[in-house]
C-alpha cells in the first residue's frame, strides 16, 4: 500500500472519532439530558463536573484532531501522485493531532478518576453539591453500590462514566492513528508516496 492510500485510510476514521469526541463533550454539558444544570453553572453555581469545562473532547479530541484529519485526507486525495512536501507537512499536523488526543485522554482520565459533580449528603443530613468520589482514586468505578450517593442529576454517574469512557477510547485510537500517520508521513517524505511513480 502506498503512503498516500495509507493516509486516506487513517484520515477517515479520524473524522469519525473527532465527531464522536465533540458529541460526547457537548452531551456532558447536559447531565441527565437536562439544560438546567448548565444554566445554573453559567450563573455561578457549580453544577457541572469540572473536567467537562476543560472541553477535552471538543478542543483536544475534536478540533485538534479534525484539522490534521483534513490535511491528511487532502494529502491522500492525489493518490500516488501526492507530493513529498504534503507528506512532510502531514507529520506536523499529525503531531498536533497527537497533542490533541493526549489532552482529550488526560481530561477523560481525570473525569473518570474524580467522578461527577452531583447533589449528595456527606453527613446524611445536609445536601450539598460536590464530587463525592474525588478522593476515591477511581475506586468508585468498581463499586456500583455507591453510585446512588448522587441524588441529582438522576443517573449522573452512569452518564459521566459512559461518556468519559467513550472519550477515553476515542482519544486512545486517535493517538494511535496520529502516531501511525507520523511514521507514514516520514516514509512518504523520504521514499516518496509510491515507489517508482514520482
Amino acid at each position: 500500500m502506498c503512503t498516500g492510500s495509507c493516509a486516506k485510510f487513517i484520515a477517515i476514521p479520524l473524522y469519525v472519532l473527532a465527531l464522536v469526541s465533540v458529541i460526547c463533550n457537548i452531551m456532558l454539558f447536559f447531565p441527565g439530558f437536562e439544560t438546567i444544570y448548565a444554566a445554573q453553572d453559567k450563573d455561578g453555581k457549580d453544577k457541572l463536573t469540572e473536567e467537562v469545562k476543560y472541553m477535552g473532547g471538543l478542543i483536544g479530541g475534536g478540533i485538534m484532531v479534525l484539522i490534521p484529519a483534513i490535511h491528511i485526507h487532502l494529502t491522500s486525495a492525489k493518490g500516488c501522485c501526492a507530493n513529498r512536501c504534503g507528506m512532510f507537512l502531514s507529520i506536523g499536523f499529525a503531531a498536533a493531532g497527537v497533542v490533541g488526543a493526549i489532552y482529550s485522554l488526560s481530561v477523560a482520565s481525570l473525569g473518570l478518576a474524580n467522578g461527577p459533580m452531583c447533589l449528595f449528603s456527606p453527613n446524611g443530613i445536609n445536601d450539598i453539591w460536590g464530587t463525592p468520589f474525588a478522593n476515591s482514586s477511581g475506586k468508585y468505578l468498581s463499586e456500583k453500590e455507591n453510585w446512588n450517593l448522587c441524588k441529582e442529576p438522576e443517573n449522573v454517574v452512569e452518564f459521566n462514566v459512559g461518556l468519559f469512557s467513550t472519550l477515553l477510547v476515542a482519544a486512545c485510537i486517535e493517538l494511535i492513528l496520529c502516531l501511525f500517520q507520523m511514521v507514514n508521513g516520514l516514509f512518504g517524505c523520504i521514499c516518496g508516496t509510491c515507489s517508482g511513480k514520482e
